[in-house]
């Protein structure tokens, strides 16, 4: 077997090592996803896209990296004073949703 080839076997056991919980379901609802995130609207703007300067766009991110942030927000794994709070009392059926929401959202880029 070759270095770098990634086998069947081997892609099992990479994958034997992700825990589901981590990963969004397929069945989250984006529609009460866009309920809840009223709540991140203060930070992450109305839609998704913040206008404050320390507070990242949401709006087009991936579901897999948005419930993967907020599961980390809410286990202490990644630290931030206000997302710690707001992450905290998320069901996993909530992040799954507001990660399909903002997923959702089509953001375009033009080039200058």
């Amino acid at each position: 077997m070759k270095a770098g080839i990634l086998t069947t076997a081997r892609l099992a056991a990479l994958l034997a090592g992700v825990p589901l919980a981590a990963l969004p379901a397929g069945a989250a609802d984006a529609a009460a996803g866009k309920a809840k995130a009223q709540m991140c609207a203060v930070c992450h703007g109305p839609n998704g896209l913040s206008t404050a300067p320390d507070a990242p766009h949401l709006a087009g991110q991936p579901a897999l990296y948005v419930a993967a942030q907020l599961r980390a927000y809410r286990s202490g794994a990644r630290a931030h004073e206000v997302m710690g709070v707001m992450a905290k009392p998320l069901t996993d059926a909530d992040i799954d949703n507001l990660a399909a929401w903002f997923s959702s959202i089509k953001v375009t880029a033009q080039l200058p």
